[in-house]
């Protein structure tokens, strides 16, 4: 048997979110654990904030992507 994808909760991203920073912060947190200067404890928090950013960037361009395909509906009308 398969594996079951758990699919996670759609949640609004905050005002002040911005898809940059988003993917700076992930690079930042790969950066630190590529250096393995950080205790495991710490590696697995700052796995799971990766994991829930790359999650944000995610979500905002599957959004950004259907409002591009609904103005290319809109002009092919």
């Amino acid at each position: 048997m398969a594996p079951r994808k758990k699919t996670a909760k759609v949640q609004p991203l905050p005002e002040d979110w911005h898809y940059e920073t988003a993917v700076e912060a992930v690079a930042a947190i790969v950066e630190r654990l590529e250096s393995g200067e950080l205790e495991l404890g710490d590696v697995f928090e700052q796995f799971q904030q990766a994991v829930q950013s790359l999650g944000q960037c995610e979500q905002f361009l599957q959004a950004k992507q259907a409002q591009v395909e609904l103005l290319i509906e809109t002009l092919e009308d």
